[in-house]
């Protein structure tokens, strides 16, 4: 049985460049898959076809149990977006913006106000309520879309990059939203590249690059793939590297990386907090003077840069951004 988000075998292409090539996607119902790439790598692409905005050269997809490409107008009634710019109406006061959201919904002018008096505090926007959203801070009015996608409480939710232009306290906010949402039962499918949003809100993480899905699975999953836990040594003099490498070799798993300018060690191992106590014990019969010691695990940043090559944060000027380019001039009819 698909979940509430299913795709197979979508393709898009804009001119010569494939922005989906063959993704496949299910996304159970009441859980939040992230779907993580670079700028141009076909994320914003997948979900403006699983939205209904475009369609797809080949592939099927079903939202809420809704054949996109049979059914549109009824997948929109199901569900809420959040693209990546604010989509607002700068005339009209941010109360306005909602209850005119939640009318276009055929909600009742009662309801329609009630509801945009709740996203309005809980956004942190009751102050500014009945201001003109043009007179709204970029963050603002990012706050502004977001909550204007929850007027209607949709089953299935999209948001494309929804924290991007939030500082770490209305990003943080969000998160609660999102968690609330969730636990509502509602399915998310998140596009980010703040890696650290992905771990703390998806159950489940989808990499794309290229238009292709190159990984998926937990969190954990993920990155149990980079290779596990290391231990990082910074010892106190340049003359203790060789007896720290000594002891270290003893415990490792794998090459002892070494960088001479920070005095720092670094080896692959298994064995966690014990062994990490049973290395420091070593390096002080040793008498091995440490300034920092630690385990460290492998991070979402490590998968990413692992699978794709290069940090998340890159390709928003190079190459990665063909797909993105591409989309837009096939738009604008050039």
């Amino acid at each position: 049985m698909p979940g509430a988000i299913y795709a197979e075998g979508l393709v898009k292409t804009f001119g010569d460049v494939r922005a989906l090539d063959g993704v496949d996607l299910d996304v159970p119902e009441g859980t939040v898959l992230g779907l993580l790439g670079p700028n141009g790598a076909g994320k914003t692409t997948a979900v403006r076809v699983l939205t209904t905005l475009i369609q797809p050269d080949s592939g099927q997809a079903v939202v809420a149990g809704i054949d996109v490409l049979k059914n549109p107008d009824e997948v929109r009634r199901s569900i809420g977006l959040s693209g990546q710019f604010a989509a607002v109406d700068e005339y009209l006061t941010g109360r306005e913006n909602l209850q005119m959201v939640g009318q276009l919904y055929q909600m009742g002018a009662r309801d329609a106000k009630k509801r945009a008096g709740e996203l309005l505090e809980k956004f942190n926007l009751a102050d500014a309520a009945d201001r003109t959203a043009k007179t709204y801070s970029g963050g603002m009015r990012r706050r502004l879309d977001l909550a204007a996608a929850l007027v209607v409480s949709p089953p299935v939710m999209f948001m494309d990059e929804p924290t991007t232009g939030l500082d770490p306290r209305n990003r943080q906010q969000l998160w609660e939203v999102i968690e609330e949402l969730v636990a509502g039962g509602t399915t998310l499918l998140l596009t980010t590249q703040y890696l650290e949003e992905a771990d703390h809100l998806a159950h489940d993480i989808c990499v794309i690059d290229h238009g292709k899905v190159i990984a998926r699975g937990t969190s954990d999953q993920l990155k149990a793939r980079t290779g596990g836990e290391r231990v990082e040594v910074v010892v106190h003099r340049p003359d203790e590297i060789g007896p720290a490498r000594s002891v270290l070799a003893t415990y490792g798993k794998g090459e002892i990386a070494v960088a001479e300018h920070t005095r720092k060690l670094t080896v692959p191992v298994t064995g966690g907090a014990k062994l990490l106590a049973e290395v420091i014990r070593d390096l002080d019969a040793h008498g091995v003077e440490i300034d920092d010691i630690g385990l460290r695990r492998p991070t979402l940043d490590d998968v990413f840069i692992s699978l794709t090559g290069h940090a998340a944060e890159l390709g928003k000027n190079g190459e990665n951004a063909s797909t993105e380019a591409a989309e837009g001039r096939k738009e604008d009819g050039q």
